[in-house]
């Protein structure tokens, strides 16, 4: 999100955690500073491997709630942060293609405030793509997650079957855009009734 008034838009809806991405290699880059930010929604700032001091700068310029690593990052890289940013609960996305790499997740369990399985790609951040959402079943860990990964304005009735105790929520970004880092209100207001 960077447009002002559709992160206001947006906002109106009542989701309750709101984007941010500092990556500066995607299409959704925030460069500047909105003229409005998120005040009811919790603002995320998302980051691919990060200086820990931009990531610091970001949290603190943009008034980040939570810090998504959407990168490389290991726990190493998550402690140090927590260090520098003791307050601020931290987001780890996974990769997942199979059971396996949510066996391979249970590393950031009490390392990571949340995890956000994602699909599994050749290139950072999201892909677009769903993964197979039955391997959910086989997670474990304590560590709530949130379900990322080509979910669609036509999900809503999928994803309210899947009842997993430490399922925290729903990652929505580019089947809602009409372009990059621009939401469909009403696609958004839809899936959000069906949810």
């Amino acid at each position: 999100m960077r447009d002002a008034q559709n992160i206001s838009d947006v906002e109106s809806l009542g989701v309750d955690w709101m984007g941010l991405i500092f990556a500066p290699r995607s299409p959704r880059f925030v460069s500047t500073k909105p003229a409005y930010l998120p005040e009811k929604a919790r603002r995320v700032g998302v980051f691919v491997d990060a200086d820990i001091s931009t990531v610091a700068q970001r949290t603190s310029e943009y008034g980040l709630h939570l810090v998504q690593l959407h990168g490389h990052e290991d726990c190493n890289y998550i402690a140090a942060l927590r260090s520098t940013l003791p307050a601020t609960p931290v987001i780890k996305a996974v990769s997942i293609a199979d059971a396996d790499d949510i066996a391979n997740a249970a590393v950031y369990d009490g390392v990571a405030d949340y995890l956000l399985f994602d699909t599994k790609s050749n290139v950072a951040g999201g892909s677009g793509r769903k993964f197979d959402w039955n391997v959910l079943d086989s997670y474990k860990g304590d560590t709530p997650f949130l379900l990322s990964g080509g979910i669609g304005p036509d999900d809503g009735a999928l994803l309210r079957a899947i009842s997993h105790p430490r399922l925290a929520g729903f990652d929505l970004n580019s089947r809602f855009e009409t372009e990059p880092a621009m939401k469909d209100i009403n696609k958004l207001k839809n899936f959000l009734n069906t949810l």
